[in-house]
């Protein structure tokens, strides 16, 4: 093969090559215009708040007795409590107004939240007060009583008496219902609410009691134990007093003197004299008949015995 025949048929590549890459950058250019198709957005899964368990008319809703459950797409009922919409925490606390079974949607209209309206009115039982008594860590229980538990009230007061004051404390309520610890009617679980007020659930009488006794001294909460007490233990009623306790102040009242006991008045005598028909009463004198006799001798009356007497 001659050297022409050799460069045309490089030539005859070269160009093969240069349309075969015109091609490509033709066919890229064409896939470039072409619109590509938007991925789908992915679906939100809407979930609504249901009971966990089965709730009971009064009872105040914990964070255990809630979840949210996926629901299927379409409409949701506007009366379904959505996620999104509100906090859980929002619902806990709040007080159930019907039954309502597990699993069962949570609707507005059979909860009270807690801070709504009328919440408080909610809570009692027919017959049924509220009262807040002014408390400390101390008379709370640290902080470890919570809304829902039961106490009794106990008065410490001061007594007055001759030298000191004496000191006495009793139980003035028993198993009291607690409704409230500050503003809070439900506590996380583990959670300590160190509040300055409790609101108890008392009958008008109750109330009335409570509110004498704040005035009067200091009223601490005991808390009482979920199990109840044994009917013998409910019927101990007596007070306890500051010698009860102290061995020391006992043994001061009992050293102490006796009260003296003013004695009686001495009698007294009228004398009378008889002085031929008439009589004629002269003066009391102090003593019996014998001090009588005496001051009618001193006078220089002869005045039988029998006839001075006492009337």
């Amino acid at each position: 093969m001659n050297k022409r025949g050799i460069i045309l048929i490089l030539v005859a590549l070269v160009a093969a090559g240069g349309a075969a890459l015109l091609a490509r950058l033709w066919i890229d250019s064409q896939r470039g215009n072409v619109p590509v198709a938007a991925a789908p957005a992915p679906r939100q899964e809407q979930r609504i708040l249901v009971a966990a368990r089965p709730l009971s008319i009064g009872a105040f809703l914990r964070a255990e007795d809630l979840r949210w459950q996926p629901w299927p797409e379409g409409p949701l009922p506007p009366t379904y409590l959505r996620q999104g919409a509100r906090p859980l925490e929002d619902y806990v606390g709040a007080l159930v107004r019907q039954p309502v079974a597990a699993g069962e949607p949570l609707i507005e209209s059979k909860l009270v939240l807690s801070n709504a309206r009328g919440f408080l009115a909610a809570v009692l039982e027919p017959g049924e007060r509220a009262i807040s008594l002014a408390v400390t860590p101390t008379s709370g229980v640290a902080g470890l009583i919570h809304p829902g538990d039961r106490v009794d009230l106990i008065l410490t007061q001061s007594l007055p008496g001759e030298g000191r004051a004496r000191r006495v404390s009793e139980t003035i309520a028993r198993n009291l219902r607690v409704i409230a610890i500050d503003q809070k009617v439900e506590g996380k679980p583990g959670e300590a609410i160190v509040g300055r007020t409790a609101s108890l659930a008392l009958t008008p009488k109750q109330a009335e009691l409570v509110a004498v006794a704040a005035e009067m001294g200091q009223v601490h909460l005991a808390l009482r134990s979920l199990a109840g007490e044994a009917a013998s233990e409910e019927a101990r009623a007596s007070p306890t007093y500051d010698r009860d306790i102290s061995a020391a102040i006992a043994e001061g009242t009992r050293r102490r003197p006796a009260e003296r006991v003013k004695p009686p008045p001495p009698p007294r005598t009228t004398l009378t004299v008889l002085r031929g028909k008439g009589r004629e009463s002269v003066r009391e004198v102090p003593g019996g008949p014998s001090a009588a006799a005496a001051a009618a001798a001193a006078q220089g009356v002869q005045a039988p015995l029998d006839r001075v007497a006492q009337p």
